[in-house]
């Protein structure tokens, strides 16, 4: 696998990624409710904490795409 390749792979692994991230995000604001309670019915939790769970859980996504996909494919681009 070439550079060029390796790059085109990294750049659809980030745009898969964010919309990932993007429906996360909307099914989270629009659907809240039914999110919450879908989950409460395995896990026991009040609303401040799940909704603490989803942000950190988010966030960490989103670093995880910054770290492994965006980082390596800047770096590919400055190579070529």
């Amino acid at each position: 696998m070439n550079i060029q390749s390796f790059s085109e792979v990294l750049l659809w692994c980030l745009v898969f990624n964010y919309a990932v991230l993007l429906l996360w995000f909307l099914v989270f604001i629009f659907g809240h409710d039914w999110l919450y309670r879908l989950h409460t019915r395995w896990f026991g939790m009040p609303l401040e904490r799940f909704d603490a769970i989803h942000y950190a859980a988010m966030a960490t996504y989103k670093i995880g795409i910054l770290l492994f996909n965006l980082t390596p494919y800047i770096a590919l681009l400055i190579v070529r």
